[in-house]
């Protein structure tokens, strides 16, 4: 006789409890093998994909895409051992179930039913971005019209014969977007966001549903300032041997190892040495005693067109230049591509962000909760400085910290500050990456 199996919403880490299923990658009827995803999900922190924890043929989905359901709630039903007898697959299909969809009466219903038609999930706006491509010309198939992965695949595959024409005045004219600052090496990239034609309807908003990305990065925000007094303070490097250092160095590396090696980091080996020296800079406040952490784990803020994510190199203290850089853009390139596990996620002590990546030259971070500190590396900029009494070109850049005044107060904050800055400065042509 055959059993019918329920899959539950997996709790991915601790903190975690609720999802939302992002789309589901099986449908009703489908065979599926263990471990064979059968659906993804958005978390707070990243997209993940569930596996099949039995063999079997899916017989019902019970939430729905979009929907946000809580840590061990059934999501499916996935029939074992054979056929399913008339008996279960009816009592499967009228057994009520609160807050759930049964996906081929959805299916039927989304024909007739918009009400999702402009809610885009971070993959499929991501997708869309790669492509270049309108959402708006897509026909989605999902539930209530919303547009999935396949939708925009399907689109891509039958626009593939025409020739693609920029869809926006700053695609058009982007080989054109200004450079200055060192940093700078490539054009800003701009949020994907569908807005119709303001002269066809007449003008007024546009309507963008919050994803659990952002819905999480807005209360983290919300929790680091209302909770933490922010402080902040900057310091003035010159790096002109640094830039010297690089550019001897990052051809040759960039065949060798295959990635860039950029000035974030050299910064991070500088910043990691002074928290070696002034280790309450790696700590978190808890109430009643403050918790120094042994291991400096690096959060990286890297920023996409649609959120900001911290991914975290771990032990980067034991790394050295040429390792960091590796780490670096391993982590960039996953954050781009949506492919962060939790595991890159979590365990970060100390926030480091390259908001001279894109030109800034002054910023005020937002502590990343519940951390001590967070330290910025600003454009590198081309400045007339006195040098013993005679001015010359250098290259300069401003370092920014933002401090957790409880835990840290101006004078270790200064201290720190200065020996980034000393570290930074020592370097010169004979320094080795390795």
């Amino acid at each position: 006789m055959s059993a019918i199996t329920e899959i539950t919403l997996p709790q991915l880490a601790e903190s975690q409890v609720t999802a939302t299923i992002d789309r589901w990658l099986k449908q009703p009827g489908d065979m599926i093998e263990v471990y064979e995803p059968i659906c993804e999900i958005n978390t707070d922190k990243v997209t993940a994909e569930i596996p099949s924890t039995v063999a079997g043929k899916l017989i019902k989905i019970l939430v729905g895409t979009g929907e946000d359901v809580p840590v061990g709630t059934v999501i499916c039903l996935i029939e074992t051992e054979g056929e399913a007898s008339n008996d279960e697959v009816a009592s499967v299909s009228t057994t009520p179930t609160t807050g759930t969809v049964n996906a081929p009466v959805a299916a039927i219903q989304s024909q007739g039913d918009d009400s999702m038609r402009n809610r885009y999930s971070p993959a499929v706006q991501q997708l869309a971005a790669q492509h270049g491509i309108q959402l708006a010309n897509v026909q989605g198939s999902g539930m209530g019209g919303r547009i999935t992965r396949k939708d925009v695949l399907a689109y891509v595959a039958s626009e593939a014969s025409m020739v693609r024409t920029p869809v926006s005045p700053q695609e058009a004219t982007s080989s054109q977007v200004r450079t200055g600052g060192m940093h700078l090496s490539e054009s800003p990239r701009l949020p994907k966001i569908e807005i119709d034609d303001p002269y066809a309807h007449g003008r007024g908003e546009t309507y963008i549903d919050i994803t659990p990305i952002r819905n999480t990065i807005a209360r983290n925000m919300r929790q680091s300032v209302s909770e933490i007094p922010h402080a902040w303070t900057m310091i003035e490097v010159d790096v002109t041997n640094l830039v010297l250092l690089r550019n001897k160095y990052k051809d040759e590396f960039k065949k060798r190892e295959g990635v860039n090696l950029t000035y974030l980091a050299f910064l991070l080996k500088a910043a990691v040495n002074a928290i070696r020296d002034f280790p309450i800079m790696n700590s978190v406040w808890a109430v009643d005693k403050i918790i120094v952490k042994r291991d400096i784990n690096i959060s990286l803020a890297v920023g996409t067109e649609d959120s900001v994510m911290t991914p975290v190199i771990k032990n980067a203290d034991l790394k050295n230049v040429a390792g960091l850089a590796k780490e670096i853009e391993e982590l960039a390139r996953k954050t781009r591509e949506g492919k962060l596990s939790l595991s890159d996620m979590q365990g970060g002590s100390f926030t480091i962000n390259n908001t001279g990546s894109f030109g800034s030259i002054l910023s005020y971070p937002i502590i990343n909760y519940p951390q001590a500190a967070i330290l910025t590396f600003e454009s590198i900029v081309k400045k007339p400085v006195v040098i013993n009494d005679m001015i010359a070109v250098r290259s300069m850049a401003n370092l920014c910290l933002s401090l957790d005044h409880r835990i840290l107060d101006g004078v270790i904050c200064g201290r720190f500050l200065q020996r980034v800055k000393d570290n930074l400065e020592s370097f010169n042509l004979e320094s080795s990456i390795y």
